[in-house]
């Protein structure tokens, strides 16, 4: 185990009341509001009129950056932060899920930034300022409401190259300053979502944290019993209740389950004491950014690839760990290596019970631009990605090619 600091100042109300904290939390921050939301889901699950009618008994003055959608935009974060400049906003309050939240954590940042907020994305500068930001978390898995990053994605026009939809960047910002004040976590949503909405969801909610999970996991930093205990039971909660709150969508205990599980996957208690890998985040980052594949559907194509990629390079232990460990293989069930390949297979075909897909075909994503990806993700990691073990231009083409 490595030497390493931990600081969670994120305030965590959770349970089916958790919104009735919402206005003593305003209180303390000031009444001039930026509220932050996606589409129309939270309108229609009635949670915007709540959120509404708290405000305005707090005698809130409420401005609104909406239309957030997955793999989120520069430019909702450069007219959000515009705009609590102009109107000197004292909260930003998200209502959504990862998201949502990116984006708000992204303008409060860049709110108290008098540069491009690009800049806090590329390298170019670290800004230790914030605005206070809350958030209302709507769905059972976000965990960017306790970490301290966000992605946004910048959309560049090249002519070139897919004419008809314009490539994309994506970078993250890991800022220790930019952390949730608040959070209610409201994982009982009495929503009025159809059926199809509510699994894709589930779906993708069910993903992303595994993943968050398993970038953690995956380290050749020896001595961590503690930590990989810890991040297999979460690992197994969520495989263990992803196909409930699937067929029962209204089942509050299984989206308490997952919500809970995604949340310490991702407020950097799973990763201390370690150095952890995130080369697959990267691999998919660039899916996101070509194609608009969500989030969560591109890292459960990606992952798996990966596993079996590196298992080719001689990384069995690991892997071995977890098929025994989170998936129940057998230690008879032959080589190490075999038992490392079939928790990989049962990995796959969890994510199929979920009708997930598993490869780039499904996702009717072809090979014309792997070379392009392999050698954007690389340059942009610095060379090569990951640590666990490290990918260069030529291994992420490998990655990629394994995933078609």
């Amino acid at each position: 185990m490595i030497d390493f600091s931990l600081q969670i100042p994120t305030k965590i109300y959770f349970g089916r009341d958790s919104l009735s904290h919402l206005d003593e939390e305003v209180r303390h921050y000031g009444n001039r509001v930026l509220l932050v939301y996606g589409g129309g889901s939270i309108k229609r699950i009635g949670l915007y009129d709540k959120v509404m009618e708290v405000l305005n008994e707090q005698s809130c003055r409420v401005w609104e950056i909406s239309g957030v959608k997955p793999n989120p935009r520069l430019g909702l974060v450069q007219e959000g932060a515009a705009l609590c400049k102009e109107q000197q906003i004292q909260l930003v309050l998200a209502v959504g899920g990862g998201s949502v939240i990116d984006t708000a954590k992204a303008i409060a940042n860049a709110a108290c930034y008098d540069g491009d907020p690009w800049d806090l994305f590329d390298g170019t500068c670290k800004n230790d300022r914030v605005l206070p930001l809350g958030v209302i978390v709507t769905i059972p898995a976000a965990g960017s409401e306790m970490s301290d990053s966000s992605v946004i994605t910048r959309e560049i026009i090249h002519t070139r190259f897919r004419p008809h939809k314009p490539p994309a960047i994506p970078l993250g910002i890991s800022n220790a300053i930019t952390v949730i004040k608040f959070r209610p976590i409201a994982s009982e949503n009495k929503d009025r979502l159809s059926p199809r909405e509510r699994n894709i969801r589930v779906l993708m909610q069910v993903v992303s944290p595994m993943a968050h999970m398993m970038e953690r996991y995956f380290t050749n930093t020896q001595h961590v019993e503690l930590i990989d205990r810890m991040t297999e039971g979460a690992l197994k909660t969520v495989i263990h209740n992803a196909p409930i709150a699937l067929k029962q969508p209204e089942n509050y205990d299984a989206r308490a389950e997952i919500m809970w599980a995604a949340a310490l996957a991702h407020n950097g208690l799973l990763g201390t004491g370690r150095v952890t890998d995130w080369a697959s985040h990267r691999l998919e980052h660039e899916l996101s950014a070509l194609y608009d594949i969500a989030h969560g559907a591109g890292l459960a194509i990606v992952f798996p690839a990966w596993m079996k990629y590196v298992l080719s390079k001689g990384c069995v232990s690991k892997l071995r760990q977890f098929a025994i460990r989170v998936f129940d293989v057998s230690e008879d069930f032959g080589s190490d290596e075999a038992i490392a390949s079939e928790g990989i297979a049962l990995l796959e075909r969890f994510y199929r019970s979920l009708g997930l897909p598993t490869t780039l075909h499904e996702s009717s994503i072809g090979e014309e631009n792997f070379d392009r990806m392999s050698h954007r993700a690389v340059t942009m990691g610095g060379g090569h990605l990951g640590n666990y073990y490290p990918i260069h231009e030529e291994d992420a083409l490998a990655i990629y090619r394994l995933a078609r």
